[in-house]
């Protein structure tokens, strides 16, 4: 086993049992600082000093977290606390941006490279949203971010809807937001591939301390990809793409929509089609059925995954160890790394981490490219964890020279 990255520990919570570390984001400013960002979550967070949600995580308080490194990631501070979960970083030249929601989807900002941020403001009140630190883009001056609107049925049950934000603008004020239709899982589409794989509910419902649960269903934790190549089979102009995990009980499958950019302005998103004319609503991929993320490299003209890997996906749940969270395809504690020049044919480029035990996270991953270098924000955990799920610690990850690893 050949480990390309090296591991540092940026946090650790203070009280494993019920504090719990989630949401990694990074950014690079334009004068190299770097800014990281998670929530912690749990119901600890109620008794610790700071901002804190309204709402949050098994019914209790979230609390973001924002960090900041000037020596290329060897060494951070803590900048502040924000009430605000789930949330991403994006810069707009000089000022910085944090994105989330707290039931609503909320946004603060930074003129002076993290130090100081504005008061958190709402942009939707009108329904409950989620998403996490996922892919956006940056195009004609514009950035295309989704934030995923909850449906009310079983976990996930959400939906996702492009946001378009006008850069050069206060993007904390509303009225420099376009928000495309809501995108709702097409269920007509799922039974292809055998999904869903698992009936709702409990897989093992004869035993009750037996508590691995799937819900319905779903794509979530959505990430805007251009596809840059006029060649490409599913290039369209005026089009971004859109690359979702597939919950659905399947290992390394992925769900994918589209959104045409109007010219009146508008946003539409929908299904994509094959060039046979039929709906491609579930594609091949290294890691789809976890949170992963996707980065978009210029220099190399490949994009960059990183995920979780599976190893033991077609165990049956009631003879998986007891330290495996969730489902089988459920597995939170290897993380690799991809490279593709299409996002449909993925090479190989090596472990990023693996956990000492399965409740010994490594997951739910965030990257960012600095120069030759790419540095990777993890959910993780140690022998302390309380599980795969709720780890206690945010690691930070580097590969260096990441593009030899190219072949």
């Amino acid at each position: 086993m050949n480990i390309i990255a090296n591991e540092t520990v940026l946090y650790k919570s203070s009280s494993p049992s019920d504090i719990f570390c989630y949401s990694p984001s990074l950014t690079v400013l334009p004068s190299g600082r770097i800014l990281a960002s998670f929530d912690i979550g749990g119901k600890g967070v109620l008794n610790l000093p700071g901002p804190k949600t309204e709402h949050g995580d098994f019914g209790a308080s979230n609390q973001g977290k924002i960090f900041s490194s000037d020596d290329n990631g060897e060494t951070w501070q803590h900048l502040t606390n924000i009430a605000m979960y789930h949330a991403r970083l994006f810069s707009d030249g000089n000022t910085i941006y944090f994105i989330g929601h707290d039931k609503g989807i909320t946004i603060s900002r930074s003129d002076d490279e993290g130090k100081t941020w504005s008061e958190v403001r709402e942009l939707e009140s009108t329904a409950h949203w989620h998403q996490s630190p996922c892919a956006y883009y940056k195009e004609n001056g514009y950035i295309y971010l989704t934030m995923e609107k909850n449906t009310g049925a079983s976990w996930p049950g959400v939906a996702p809807v492009m946001l378009r934000g006008k850069l050069g603008t206060d993007l904390t004020d509303k009225a420099n937001w376009t928000f495309s239709n809501t995108f709702y899982y097409p269920s007509e589409l799922q039974t292809t591939l055998g999904i869903p794989f698992y009936k709702t509910g409990l897989l093992v419902p004869d035993n009750k301390k037996d508590t691995r649960f799937c819900g319905d269903p779903c794509f979530l934790e959505s990430h805007v990809i251009k596809i840059h190549d006029k060649n490409h089979i599913l290039y369209e102009d005026n089009t971004i793409h859109i690359w979702m995990r597939q919950h659905s009980g399947l290992s390394n499958i992925a769900a994918i929509g589209k959104c045409k950019i109007n010219a009146d302005g508008s946003l539409d998103c929908g299904i994509v089609k094959s060039p046979a004319g039929n709906p491609m609503l579930h594609v091949p991929f290294p890691g789809g059925q976890m949170k992963f993320d996707v980065c978009y490299d210029e220099i190399s003209g490949y994009y960059w995954l990183v995920c979780s890997q599976t190893t033991d996906s077609m165990t049956r749940a009631e003879l998986l160890p007891q330290d495996r969270y969730g489902v089988p395809d459920n597995e939170r504690h290897r993380l690799v790394l991809y490279f593709s020049k299409n996002m449909f044919d993925w090479c190989f480029a090596g472990v990023i981490a693996i956990g000492k035990t399965a409740k010994q996270s490594r997951h739910y991953a965030s990257m960012v490219i600095k120069d030759n270098d790419i540095l990777i924000l993890s959910r993780s955990g140690d022998e302390n964890a309380l599980s795969a799920h709720n780890g206690n610690m945010i690691t930070l990850h580097r590969v260096a020279d990441f593009r030899n690893l190219i072949y």
